[in-house]
C-alpha cells in the first residue's frame, strides 16, 4: 500500500509539473488588434522556386510536378529581377498598408538564411535574403511586415507525412519537428520584427492543440504584441473552419479563403483572395477585373473585415506588369476614396452584390456597385436620422427623404464610378454601434 501511494504521489507531482510548465496564454493587446483591423487592406505574396515551372506552390508537388523534381528548384532559383523596393513600392501605391510574404510554404523551403535548414535561399544561385530585404522595403515605405509560415512541412522528414501520397514518413519526429518550427520562428521574429504571422496547414495528422499552444506561448514570449491568425491553432480548436474563430482559439482573427467572409461584427477577420486564379504564378493566369478587385474590397470593409490581395511574382523575381498597373488603378480609387475603407467598421448594413456600406461616427458610406437609376432606396435606421447625403467628393449635395421606414436617397443620372461611387450619410448621431440590418 506504502507503495502505490508513492507511486500515486509521484504521478500527482509529475502532472503537477506538467500543469504549472504551461505557461498563460498571453492575449495580443486589443488596441493592436484594431489598429490591424483599421488598416484594411494588405498584400499576400506567394513566391518560391516553383515559379520555375509555373505550377501552385506545394500543392503542384506531387501532382504536377514529380517530388524529385519539384524538390531541387531551387538549384534553379535565380531571380536576379528581384526588388525588394519595387514590391513594396506597388503595394504602397496600391493603397495597401500590410505586406505578407511566404517566408515558409508546405514545400518546406526557407525564402530566409535559417540555421535549421539547408533547403533554404541561400543554397539557391540567388543566396540572398529575401525575408530581410523585404522587411527593410517595407520599413522604408511604411508598410507593416508581416511573415507567412506554415504548420505543414511536406519536405521535412520529421513531419507526420510526404505529400501528396500521405505515407508516414520512417523517421517522423513530430516533437523534434516543432523544437525546429520554434527555432525557425524565433530566427523570425528577432530577425526581421514581423507585426503579424500568418500560419497555415493546421489541419494536417499530427498536428495538435497541445504543439499549437506551444508555439503560440513561445512566440509571444518573444513578442507579445505580434499578431496571430486562426491557422495556427487545430482546426477543432478553431471551430472547425477557417472562417471562424472561437473565443478560445488561440488567434487574433480568421482568414476566410477565396471568398468574401460573412458579415461579422463578434470577432475580426481577414479575407484572402487571388488577383488571378493561382496563388503562385502562372502564364496567361485570368485576371480580375478593376470593378471585381474594387467590389471585393468594398464588400470586405462592408462586412467588417480585411483584404489581403494575394500576386505571385513571376521566376525572375518581378511582379507581373499587367497586376502592377491593376494594383495601381486601386491605390487610384483608394486616394479619392479612402475615407470610406480605412478606419471604418462594416455596416451598419449587410453588403451584397448590389451594395456594401461602411461606417465612422455619424458617417455612413454606402457603396453603389450598379446602376440604380435617379434613386436609391434603403432601410431607414430606427431612432436615427438622415441630416445631409453627398457624393464622397463632397462637391455634389443630394436631395433626400423619409417614407415608412425607408430612406430614398437622389442619385445622378449617371454614376461617377460605375465600379464602385460613394455616398456618405451624415446622420444625426454616431451609428457605431447600430446593430447590423438588411438594406
Amino acid at each position: 500500500m506504502k507503495r502505490y501511494t508513492t507511486v500515486l504521489t509521484l504521478v500527482f507531482l509529475c502532472l503537477s509539473c506538467f500543469t504549472f510548465a504551461q505557461a498563460p496564454i498571453i492575449r495580443t493587446d486589443k488596441k493592436i488588434v484594431e489598429g490591424f483591423m483599421d488598416k484594411r487592406f494588405g498584400m499576400f505574396i506567394h513566391w518560391g522556386p516553383v515559379s520555375l515551372r509555373g505550377t501552385e506552390i506545394g500543392w503542384s508537388r506531387g501532382t504536377n510536378v514529380p517530388v524529385i523534381e519539384y524538390d531541387n528548384l531551387y538549384k534553379e532559383f535565380n531571380p536576379v529581377l528581384f526588388d525588394a523596393d519595387k514590391w513594396a513600392k506597388t503595394a504602397k501605391d496600391a493603397g495597401m498598408k500590410y505586406l505578407t510574404i511566404t517566408a515558409k510554404h508546405h514545400d518546406g523551403f526557407c525564402l530566409w538564411p535559417t540555421a535549421y535548414s539547408d533547403y533554404n535561399i541561400m543554397n539557391s544561385p540567388y543566396k540572398k535574403d529575401i525575408v530581410g530585404e523585404l522587411a527593410k522595403a517595407c520599413k522604408k515605405y511604411d508598410l507593416k511586415f508581416c511573415i507567412y509560415f506554415t504548420v505543414a512541412d511536406w519536405h521535412d522528414p520529421d513531419y507526420t507525412f510526404s505529400h501528396p501520397s500521405k505515407t508516414p514518413n520512417k523517421s517522423k519526429d513530430m516533437d523534434r519537428f516543432v523544437l525546429r518550427m520554434k527555432n525557425e520562428l524565433k530566427e523570425l521574429i528577432t530577425n526581421y520584427k514581423p507585426y503579424m504571422l500568418w500560419f497555415d496547414g493546421n489541419w494536417e495528422e499530427g498536428w495538435t492543440h497541445a504543439y499549437s499552444a506551444d508555439v503560440y506561448n513561445a512566440i509571444k514570449k518573444l513578442d507579445p504584441n505580434v499578431l496571430i491568425n486562426n491557422r495556427l491553432d487545430t482546426k477543432e480548436a478553431s471551430g472547425g473552419s477557417h472562417k471562424v474563430m472561437l473565443p478560445t482559439t488561440l488567434a487574433d482573427f480568421a482568414t476566410p479563403e477565396q471568398e468574401v467572409g460573412a458579415m461579422n461584427m463578434d470577432y475580426p477577420w481577414e479575407s484572402c483572395i487571388t488577383i488571378c486564379k493561382q496563388w503562385a504564378w502562372k502564364p496567361n493566369d485570368q485576371m480580375k477585373s478593376l470593378k471585381e478587385c474594387l467590389q471585393t474590397l468594398a464588400s470586405t470593409a462592408g462586412g467588417n473585415g480585411n483584404l489581403l490581395f494575394n500576386v505571385g511574382p513571376m521566376l525572375d523575381g518581378r511582379i507581373e506588369e499587367r497586376q502592377v498597373n491593376r494594383l495601381k488603378e486601386m491605390g487610384a480609387w483608394l486616394n479619392k476614396n479612402g475615407a470610406a475603407i480605412y478606419n471604418t467598421k462594416g455596416g451598419p448594413y449587410k453588403p451584397d452584390s448590389v451594395l456594401a456600406a461602411t461606417r465612422k461616427g455619424n458617417k455612413i458610406y454606402l457603396h453603389i456597385f450598379k446602376n440604380q437609376g435617379t434613386e436609391i432606396s434603403i432601410a431607414a435606421i430606427p431612432g436615427v436620422k438622415l441630416s445631409k447625403a453627398y457624393l464622397l467628393d463632397g462637391a455634389t449635395p443630394l436631395t433626400f427623404k423619409t417614407e415608412t421606414e425607408k430612406l430614398k436617397i437622389s442619385l445622378p443620372k449617371q454614376l461617377p464610378d460605375l465600379n464602385d461611387t460613394v455616398i456618405v450619410l451624415e446622420m444625426d448621431k454616431n451609428v457605431e454601434s447600430v446593430a447590423p440590418l438588411k438594406f
